[in-house]
């Protein structure tokens, strides 16, 4: 029970107060004066963060100049010159315009949406999205939600309505008025009887929002008292207007005992996992979405887990199914031999994900559906059947590594970031390799080395060893951009491989709301541009990795 301020005032003057009752209310007040504490600190860096009353215009006449989506929902990552704004002769002279830092911050994973002079940002951990004056970093509004944010904004205009839609860590979607930043509604995104995270950023296509589940039972399983493992991977499809659930699909049945035992004695229960962690991409031609899937999390595996997923758009049933790698079953059990990693002779137990979202590409006279996988694997199909086109790999791939959050490709190149840390085998090799999207062929490669001195080893655990290219690129022009886990920002020509651009975001900053700012690990989601600008949010503390809280904001110098 909440106690207000009024009603332990009003207990205090009726009743005749013992010492008992004094210590409880005071401890109560104490409660109190904690919480109000926590909201006025909250509030404080808004109120500091806001711009000035007359400056909160939002102006949505032009057309987005970056969403993590495209309008017709695919997720190439690649943006003209006239979209972005920025040439690739702009990026050998990048400066800092500014820093904003959030409170109660570990790590910066989402990427914004950018329309004209406003950039819509979730700032997950502190349950926060904002709409940011392009040129200056304040905020024209906030919305607040009740939960941790998960994923990054998607945009689209329905009817008269602009919205974005983004989800919690409670499995809600949130839609969202872009020109105020007002509710307009909020719904389950879960699946039925099936309980799981939505990492992925729903898309937006026509009356639809297509949400990816990332369910699988794959921390849970490091319990040794768990019964392992329950939930799986889904979608649904939610309608735009008022987040009524239209269709969902499963991919597998729900789980039941298996008969297998753990060493400890606890029953197993299965199938499990093949958690969608990535974003659909929509492939209006052909009415189709496809999706990509991780591991099963227990036995017995099934033929959907590092699998890329066709399914038809109006009712979510299944087209075709190309699985990379079969029998990868993986929990947190298998870190440190937990009784609930159950090993089988057929068994490879090497959680190599599908981490990001297939991207269709037309090359030389075809459609193509790329995506790059965990393993280290770039993969090529025919998006009509699923059949293999070609399929290149560097390295070996770890949990973490390969390609861990996706790829980027403009019409000629995929460039493939690998994120395999130092001496975790003898083939690492962390770096960004391109290949020529209609062949498979290889084009230039850069292989990251580590940066190392006294003031960045104090910063940065394990600097020799966590250097690699883990975030998502982005390809602008005729440059690709990408970051490093030991928190270095990096941009390349996309045809020579030339390095035209570097700049080491591990520091602290002065920040434009006054709230104590310092750089970390760049990964996920987190490199973006528009509008003639550059966005990279700096710091990731998950996995080890390097914390840091601020969003920079970099344009070209005068």
């Amino acid at each position: 029970m909440i106690l207000s301020r009024d009603f332990l005032s009003r207990l205090r003057a009726y009743f005749s107060v013992t010492p008992f009752l004094i210590v409880a209310l005071g401890a109560a007040q104490s409660s109190l004066a904690q919480e109000q504490a926590a909201e006025d600190e909250t509030e404080d860096w808004l109120t500091k963060t806001m711009c000035a009353i007359d400056d909160r215009m939002v102006n949505l006449d032009t057309a987005p100049s970056f969403t993590f989506t495209q309008s017709d929902g695919n997720n190439p990552r690649h943006l003209s010159a006239l979209k972005a704004g920025l040439t690739t002769e702009d990026f050998s002279d990048l400066e800092l315009a500014w820093a904003i830092a959030f409170p109660d911050t570990s790590g910066l994973r989402a990427a914004p949406v950018i329309i004209g002079s406003t950039i819509f940002y979730s700032a997950t951990d502190s349950r926060s999205v904002l709409a940011l004056d392009i040129d200056k970093g304040c905020a024209k509004w906030v919305y607040k939600a009740e939960s941790r944010l998960r994923s990054s904004l998607a945009y689209a205009e329905a009817g008269d309505a602009s919205m974005l839609v983004f989800t919690d860590s409670r499995g809600l979607v949130h839609a969202i008025d872009a020109q105020t930043g007002e509710s307009n509604w909020i719904a389950s995104g879960q699946a039925s009887n099936n309980q799981g995270m939505l990492t992925g950023t729903p898309v937006i296509h026509e009356d639809k929002v297509i949400v990816p589940v990332s369910g699988s039972g794959v921390i849970t399983g490091g319990n040794p008292n768990y019964e392992c493992c329950e939930n799986h991977g889904a979608v649904t499809a939610l309608n735009v207007r008022t987040g009524e659930k239209l269709w969902e699909y499963h991919t597998m049945p729900a789980a039941e005992y298996t008969g297998q035992v753990s060493s400890t004695g606890i029953k197993q229960r299965g199938p499990s996992g093949a958690p969608i962690w990535t974003t659909p991409t929509v492939d209006a031609e052909r009415g189709q979405i496809y999706v990509t899937t991780g591991e099963n999390t227990s036995h017995p595996t099934t033929n959907t887990s590092d699998a890329i997923i066709a399914l038809n758009i109006e009712s979510g049933d299944v087209n075709w199914v190309f699985q990379a790698l079969e029998n990868d079953m993986w929990n947190y059990g298998c870190t440190n031999g937990g009784p609930n990693c159950i090993i089988l002779d057929d068994t490879n137990s090497v959680d190599f994900d599908f981490g990001g979202p297939a991207i269709l590409v037309e090359s030389e006279g075809r459609d193509i559906l790329v995506a790059g996988q965990k393993s280290g694997d770039l993969w090529a199909l025919n998006p009509d059947t699923g059949a293999l086109i070609w399929n290149q790999r560097v390295g070996e791939g770890t949990a973490l590594g390969g390609n861990h959050w996706g790829i980027a490709t403009n019409s000629e190149r995929a460039f493939m970031t690998i994120n395999d840390p130092a001496g975790m085998n003898q083939n690492t090799r962390p770096g960004l390799y391109t290949y020529f999207v209609g062949t498979g062929e290889p084009s230039w490669s850069y292989e990251v080395q580590s940066k190392c001195n006294d003031q960045r080893s104090k910063r940065l655990r394990r600097c020799d060893s966590m250097y690699g290219f883990s975030a998502t690129p982005l390809s602008v022009d005729g440059a690709v951009i990408t970051g490093g886990l030991d928190g270095r920002l990096f941009v390349f020509n996309s045809d020579s491989g030339e390095l035209i651009f570097e700049y080491d975001t591990v520091k602290d900053y002065e920040t434009v709301n006054g709230v104590k700012g310092y750089g970390g690990s760049i990964d996920s989601h987190s490199i973006a541009a528009g509008s003639g600008m550059v966005f990279v949010g700096s710091g990731y503390g998950q996995f080890r990795q390097v914390a840091g809280n601020v969003l920079l904001a970099f344009k070209p110098g005068k």
